[in-house]
């Protein structure tokens, strides 16, 4: 879905075209994101290594490098006031989601590297055996706290 954002003034005001991301699209009625989370710059890593080695490769790893960063563009993760969602996916969609009144618990796994740099990965359990998992997550025990902070309506 594409939206126009005005600006300027008059008849002859331009217009700006801002995509909409999957979360904002699949609102329903009275929800509301609480809050878009971020990949950390570690998940970029391995782009940058394909970048690096299209050098002496004269661009072989070019595609490589782009397919890393199409993969990073299409994921979306955050909480609504209702459901917890993550979306990956470059052509198709793969979207897990989980209502906030499901969740049973909200865990954090952190090795020493995570710790000193600030990622890590965060786990959504629900009711039964669905999990929805954040990887390479910035700061997760903020994530934590948002995921656990929100009140359903």
């Amino acid at each position: 879905m594409m939206v126009f954002l005005a600006s300027g003034s008059g008849a002859a005001g331009k217009f700006k075209e801002k995509h909409m991301g999957y979360i904002q699209e699949s609102l329903s009625n009275g929800e509301q994101v609480r809050e878009l989370f971020r990949l950390h710059w570690v998940a970029k890593l391995p782009m940058v290594f394909w970048l690096i080695l299209s050098i002496p490769t004269f661009g072989l790893t070019l595609l490589l490098a782009i397919w890393e960063w199409l993969k990073l563009r299409s994921i979306e993760q955050g909480v609504t006031n209702k459901r917890v969602i993550l979306k990956t996916g470059i052509i198709s969609r793969k979207s897990e989601e989980m209502k906030v009144s499901s969740i049973e618990t909200v865990e954090i796994v952190q090795g020493v590297i995570g710790r000193i740099f600030g990622f890590g990965t965060v786990k959504v359990t629900g009711r039964g055996i669905s999990d929805l998992v954040f990887k390479n997550i910035d700061d997760p025990m903020d994530v934590k706290r948002k995921i656990e902070s929100v009140e359903t309506a």
